[in-house]
């Protein structure tokens, strides 16, 4: 027993002195790898039809598979032992976590695990080289905002696809968590560093929208705040992603919007934050109705496109309110919104009666709908039915003298 304790101390003391050097070579080859990717992505980017296009592709993708299995190594070879030794950071356990999150996805979903582990492993290697300060950082950038964009764009439209497969309910709210999440991850990780390389006119067409979901980035966020990031992900979506998340898959997501935001109004007690979710509801109903629906062209049935031609009419006089009367612009929107909204639950009326009533209240609020009282009252007296007479006349029926 004395022996095997001394054994394994002798074992672990030699393991921590051969990391350091196991990351020395891993850290050479990955910076060899990535420097030949580089010459062979400048390559093919200054490569046209005429001039070998094919060939400097097939280079450029062997260079970057070589790079890949590279960054795969160090991580096994190296994060994975700093872990088992406890001798790894913080940021190297959080690191070999997400890695074995990511390959648990081979299983069941091998798509999805083919883009992720690239974006993780070239994050990985882009964190390096930022802290790092190379000369090659700003090279590298390019490379890094322009193929992680493309495995951003293959990742949102497999989740796209899934949706259109027959999944239950709970698989589609599972993919549109997934939606929203690599949304965020995009917007929050790769769109700085796009707008910093790019003189793009459409990054000055979302950047009211980046800097409102930028008030999101900070602090803890509550339900209410979780459906308006979520909303503000979405509508600069539709500028960046209109092919990767086409509209019909963008209106599953504003509907799963609308949902959350009438349950969170209807199971809210205080009168506070139930005013907040509904400000927010007809936030998401204008986005819905105005971003997306007054683009679409393809309609399941003519009598829903007709309806919205009704309702976009009825939109257009009220906004011609908003410069004369402001307060009367946004009181007609509202009734506007609320209306159009109560007659799509109203269908499913057992699903959605306690946001029936809620609207219903609200219209009334507004002087739109009035309140009947439900009382009846008659003058007169009642008399018993003889039984000869109970035959030509129903049970139910009353005589009045």
């Amino acid at each position: 027993g004395a022996d095997k304790t001394f054994f394994s101390k002798i074992t672990k003391t030699l393991t921590k002195m051969l990391i350091p050097t196991k990351i020395g070579i891993n850290g050479m080859l990955i910076s060899i790898k990535r420097n030949n990717l580089l010459k062979a992505y400048e390559a093919y980017k200054v490569s046209d039809e005429n001039y070998n296009k094919k060939e400097a592709e097939k280079k450029y993708d062997l260079a970057y598979e070589a790079y890949l299995e590279s960054l795969d190594k160090y991580v096994m070879d190296s994060i994975y032992k700093k872990v088992r030794n406890n001798t790894a950071t913080e940021f190297e356990k959080e690191a070999l976590s997400q890695y074995y999150m990511i390959t648990h996805l081979k299983e069941t979903g091998y798509t999805e695990y083919k883009y992720k582990k690239q974006m993780y492993l070239m994050r990985l290697d882009y964190e390096t080289v930022s802290n790092e300060k190379t000369k090659i950082l700003e090279k590298y950038k390019k490379f890094y905002a322009a193929e992680m964009e493309i495995l951003y764009k293959g990742l949102l439209k497999h989740y796209s696809i899934r949706l259109a497969d027959n999944i239950s309910d709970g698989e589609k709210q599972e993919i549109y968590n997934k939606i929203f999440k690599t949304l965020e991850e995009y917007i929050s990780n790769i769109l700085p560093i796009k707008m910093e390389l790019d003189n793009n006119d459409t990054y000055k067409e979302i950047l009211d929208g980046y800097n409102e979901f930028e008030r999101f980035t900070v602090g803890k966020l509550d339900q209410n705040d979780n459906i308006e990031k979520n909303m503000i992900l979405l509508g600069i979506s539709r500028k960046l992603f209109p092919h990767s998340l086409p509209l019909v898959v963008a209106e599953q997501c504003y509907i799963k919007l609308l949902k959350d935001a009438r349950s969170l109004i209807v199971d809210t007690k205080i009168a506070k934050k139930q005013q907040k979710a509904y400000s927010l509801l007809i936030n998401i109903m204008e986005e819905y109705n105005v971003r997306l629906l007054s683009t679409k062209i393809y309609w399941d049935k003519p009598s829903q496109r007709e309806e919205y031609k009704a309702f976009w009419n009825e939109y257009k006089k009220v906004n011609e309110l908003k410069d004369s009367n402001y307060d009367e612009y946004i009181k007609q929107k509202e009734i506007l919104f609320v209306e159009s909204d109560l007659k799509k639950v109203s269908i499913n009326e057992n699903k959605y009666y306690k946001i029936i009533k809620f609207y219903k209240n609200r219209l009334v609020e507004l002087g739109a709908m009035r309140k009947l009282m439900n009382s009846y009252s008659s003058d007169g007296k009642y008399t018993k039915v003889v039984k000869n007479e109970k035959k030509k006349k129903s049970k139910k029926e009353k005589v009045v003298v």
